[in-house]
């Protein structure tokens, strides 16, 4: 996802689940990758296509997988191992956003789940390619269990919009934590400024108290609306302009464990198959606001980051992650462009230890 996504696999398209997510594409003129023939889309249950996965267990003891796709991606899994396609999240693709973000048609980005005041709430990401005008939309259901007789989701309608040219960053890749003392906060963004920040209503958890606020950045300092708008800035690749500029960072997750608020976000490109660069890094602080630190004391809000997964010989990148603490177990749920299988975006799931200090420790071979 360089800022937002590029289509990653047509597969995922056609199933209307688990494609590419946010991107950094510019035009493409590669005609190579453009005529190449589309493969038939395969549910591998063992070791399904996902792109921005995000999870939650629901009241049937079974784990959802939330994901890019048309109207939200979604599969279900009784152990994390085995997974079945379900209906897509949203009944319809919602007017407001079609509305509000032109060119928007369905393909919905980077989703987050999460349970709060007797209903799981779905943020999720409306953009469109190469730009930041994008809107988090919020949809609410009282069961994740598509048997139930209360399963429905009412979509809420939007959260937050970016506007080109007007706002330093890019909203999209929504995740929602509740702070110790009970205030929620939604972090998002994707390249412009970086990661941003922003404190909600505890009435809906939906309406922005305050501006957002930048948390981090891959950069060692603020970039301007003007930088972020001036063409010398922008990152160009193979004669293509991407707009979003050098601020290659995005995908923010917060995740709270013994005393400290975890950020994870991915440095680099995804959605390019045997192309991708994905890297995950975190920091930590002690208040949810930060400022958030690296394993070096390198402020995350000024270029830190501490490595966690990334490229190896088996992947081409691993990023756009969550984490989760499930039956007393913390988990790390990502996507990995895995080399065997041509690039292809496959769900990655590994167990997230600490060490004493309270630094993740990631096992010798992933």
């Amino acid at each position: 996802m360089h800022y937002m996504k590029t289509l990653f696999s047509s597969l995922v398209l056609a199933l209307a689940v688990c494609a590419n997510a946010q991107a950094q594409a510019p035009v493409n003129n590669d005609t190579t990758r453009q005529h190449r023939p589309r493969p038939r889309f395969y549910m591998d249950p063992s070791d399904p296509n996902a792109h921005d996965p995000v999870m939650a267990k629901g009241e049937d003891g079974r784990y959802y997988c939330f994901m890019t796709g048309m109207n939200v991606g979604v599969m279900s899994s009784a152990d994390m191992k085995e997974w079945q396609m379900e209906k897509p999240a949203l009944p319809e693709t919602p007017q407001w956003a079609k509305d509000t973000v032109p060119g928007y048609n369905g393909h919905t980005w980077a989703p987050d789940i999460s349970y709060h005041n007797g209903y799981w709430h779905l943020y999720y990401s409306c953009s469109t390619f190469g730009k930041n005008g994008s809107a988090i939309g919020l949809a609410v259901n009282k069961t994740l269990d598509p048997t139930s007789p209360d399963f429905a989701w009412v979509d809420k309608g939007m959260v937050i919009a970016s506007h080109r040219r007007r706002d330093n960053w890019n909203a999209i890749d929504p995740n929602l934590i509740v702070d110790s003392e009970g205030y929620p906060y939604l972090s998002f963004g994707s390249f412009w400024d970086g990661i941003q920040l922003v404190k909600l209503s505890t009435e809906d958890y939906q309406t922005p108290v305050g501006t957002p606020v930048t948390i981090a950045r891959r950069m060692d300092r603020r970039l301007t609306l003007d930088e972020t708008n001036n063409e010398k800035n922008f990152t160009r690749e193979g004669g293509n302009v991407i707009e979003a500029g050098r601020n290659a960072i995005e995908a923010p997750f917060i995740f709270y464990h013994e005393g400290f608020y975890y950020l994870f976000v991915s440095f680099d490109y995804c959605c390019r198959g045997e192309n991708s660069t994905y890297k995950t890094v975190y920091g930590r602080a002690e208040k949810i606001t930060g400022p958030y630190v690296d394993a070096k004391g390198q402020p995350m809000e000024y270029g830190g980051g501490t490595l966690l997964y990334g490229p190896t010989d088996d992947y081409f990148g691993i990023g756009h992650n969550a984490a989760y603490e499930f039956d007393g177990q913390c988990y790390f749920v990502s996507h990995a462009y895995v080399k065997a299988k041509g690039g292809a975006a496959k769900l990655f799931v590994r167990p997230l230890e600490f060490d004493a200090n309270g630094w993740i420790v990631v096992p010798e071979h992933y």
